[in-house]
This record gives C-alpha cells, structure tokens and sequence, in this order.
C-alpha cells in the first residue's frame, strides 16, 4: 500500500512527533509497505522512505509565521483563503498516488492553520486518501495554548469531527479529552501508543538482534541469563531444573546459556548432551537456549554484554568459581543476582545479592527468584515495555489494520 506521513518537520529534526513518524515509517516500510515522509523541514533519514519537501507545511515558514501572528490575536488575515487554496491544490496533487494519509498533530494543534484548514477543505472535497488523524496533543485541552484559541474558523477546525476520518490518540487520557472535545464517543477513537526500537535503543549488535528473533526473547518473561561455558563445574543440570519450577509461576520465562562447550576437556561434549537430554525431558526445548546449538565461534563482548541489558536477574548456579567476572558485569548493569553460595561469588556479592546451595532443592531456587521478581517493580514494567511497547508489536495490534485495503 501507498502511504504518505504528514507533519511539520521529520528527522533529522529532532522532536517527540519526529521519532514517533520515523518509527512507523520504518516499521511499515518493513511490512512490505511504500511509505513517503511529507514535511516542511528535515530530510530524508532512510534510503527506503522517501522525503517529500513541501515547504508552507512547516510551522516555523516565514509566510506562515506571519500568519500565526494575526491568528493568535483572534484576527483571520486577508491572506488566508489564499495561502489555503494554495497549499490545497499542492498537497492534491502530492498525495494524488497515495492510499492512505497520516496526519500527525496537524489537525490537533494551532502551529498552522493555513495547513490545517488545507487538509479539512480537501478532506470535504474527497481530494485527499483515506485520513488517518493522529492526535498526539490537543491545543484545545492545553493550558499554554489557550490564549492564541478563538472561537469560529479556522480555530474550531481544532475541536470538531472530521466525518469519515479515523481519530487515532496516543493514550487513554487523549482519548477522554478529545471525545469530549469534538463530541464523539469514545469508540469512534483508537488508542494507538508510542513504542520503542529496543535493538535501536541498546545499540544491540546485529548478531544479537538475530538471536532475539530467532528465540522469540523478548516474550520471555523473567529472561534469565547463565553467561557461562559448558562445562559440569558450571552446574547447569540445577538451572534447568529451576527453570522448569519456575515455569509454574512465570511460564513464559526463558533461559540463556550463552558460552560455548569448554574448550580443554573432551568430556565437555557428553556434559552437553546430558543437558540437552535433561532440557528434552523436562520440557523446556523452547525455554532453556543454549546459544552453541547455533554458533561454534565465540560471541563477541559486545554480544554478551547485549544480554545483560536485555535479562531479567542474572543466575548462576557454578559449584567452583575462581573469582566470577559475570558478578561484576551484573552488578554494572543493575541486574539481580542469584547465585550459587561459594567462596569465591561470596566474596564479590557481600549482601547485594541472593545465594543457594549448589545442591539445592530446585524447586526451593525457583521460589527464592520467584518472590524477588514478584516485589521488583523494575522487572514488572521491563517485562510490558518488551510485551507492549515494541513498534513491531505495535504495528501488528494497531497499525497494521488501519492499512488493511
């Protein structure tokens, strides 16, 4: 499908709207969509999305600026009509190919009527796609904008339906102003919240990014991680065995095992297949993920220290440590820490972390990390931002349909 995104100003601008309209460009454009940028001001930041200058669409041109003055002392310049019919019969013409328009703030806000009062004539006309209205602020319900608002046009443009568009807002509480605001009920909105670019956000590395994929990792929920090599001083069977008791209170939580076989001692490979024979009959093929299943070279710093900031708590079950950097990695990135009562992890987590015998009961592991993550109201809305807030999760629930021909 065509579609064309409008706003005053795109990146490399730097603004709340900017990145949001940035992200569903990117996101659709994934989806196999032909998306194009139209503002007045920015340029283009991704050579798939192309970016349409339309200069009088930008709230800070000098002729629009002008106009503004005279607006937000309650008078309409002799002017107007003519700047709308002008960038009426421009934008025609520039959304002429498209299926679906997108317009961000620019029915909400008074930053420029001219083009406001452009899209509402065009709009009545049949001249423009099918309208999608993204309100992300309302000027009507904002304090600071009420002494540039007037009663008439072109300001009630700013507070009435538009028949025929769909009213998207970025929340509930947008959702309460602006039915009230235009008299509609609140069903006839769609609640459409901004989201995150994880990958983009922690910088993650492109090998990492493809295990997130790969193990469906951002569903998990706790996400623990066990950054050690395979080998039987590591302990790994009583994680698996935690991890399957913990699946009775979390059963989404996941595992990650992210080193390689140790590489000094043949008996190592018959360690591995006793786990991988341990995770088969416990259940956990998709639960437990030893990341040498699917790379036989060393994952790079970068890639591991990736996972730090992506789990949940950090666990380690060892039963021998010599000093045990991955403590200090956890403890630099905030993590919990549940690990295995030693000398050696003692020494390095003092009282800042939570211990268990290596022989434990896993069950009674289970538990300990259970009610840790049941109080942490960090882990909690961790655990939302990666089930709720990822663009692509927010395009699949939201956008996708607003595209559906």
């Amino acid at each position: 499908m065509n579609v064309d995104i409008l706003h005053y100003a795109a990146p490399p601008v730097v603004g709340g709207v900017e990145s949001v309209i940035a992200q569903h460009a990117r996101v659709m454009t994934e989806n196999g969509h032909r998306v194009r940028i139209l503002a007045g001001r920015g340029g283009q930041f991704d050579e798939r999305i192309p970016f349409v200058s339309i200069p009088k669409v930008d709230s800070r041109h000098p002729e629009i600026e002008a106009v503004k003055v005279k607006l937000d002392q309650g008078s309409v310049p002799a002017e107007f009509n003519d700047q709308v019919a002008r960038l009426a019969d421009n934008l025609r013409e520039i959304c002429s190919g498209a299926q679906v328009l997108f317009a961000h703030n620019v029915c909400s806000l008074n930053k420029n009527l001219v083009l406001t009062a452009a899209l509402r004539q065009l709009h009545d006309s049949d001249g423009l796609p099918r309208l999608v209205i993204w309100h992300h602020d309302l000027a009507w319900t904002t304090p600071r904008y009420q002494s540039e608002l007037y009663e008439g046009y072109p300001w009630d443009l700013l507070r009435s339906d538009w028949p025929g568009a769909i009213q998207v807002v970025v929340s509930e509480l947008r959702r309460r102003e602006l039915a009230q605001l235009i008299g509609v009920s609140r069903a006839r909105i769609r609640v459409i919240p901004n989201g995150l670019d994880i990958a983009r956000f922690l910088k993650l590395e492109t090998q990492t990014v493809e295990f997130i994929k790969k193990l469906d990792l951002l569903a998990a929920a706790p996400l623990l991680l066990l950054p050690v090599r395979i080998t039987p001083r590591k302990n790994i069977e009583l994680a698996l065995g935690v991890l399957a008791a913990l699946r009775k209170e979390f059963p989404d939580v996941k595992l990650v095992v992210t080193g390689p076989l140790g590489p000094h001692n043949p008996a190592n490979t018959r360690y591995f297949e006793k786990l991988r024979r341990i995770r088969l009959e416990l259940g956990l093929e998709g639960t437990a993920h030893f990341l040498a299943e699917y790379t036989q070279v060393y994952l790079p710093d970068e890639v591991i220290a990736d996972f730090y900031h992506l789990a949940d708590a950090l666990l380690l079950p060892s039963r021998e440590e010599g000093f045990g950097i991955p403590m200090l990695e956890a403890g630099l990135t905030g993590l919990p820490i549940f690990c295995a009562d030693i000398d050696s992890l003692r020494e390095l987590g003092g009282d800042e972390v939570r211990y268990f015998s290596p022989d434990a009961d896993p069950s009674e592991v289970a538990r300990m990390i259970a009610v840790a993550l049941a109080e942490d109201k960090k882990f909690s809305l961790r655990w939302r931002v990666r089930r709720d807030y990822t663009w692509d999760k927010i395009f699949r629930a939201h956008i996708a349909s607003l595209l559906a021909t």
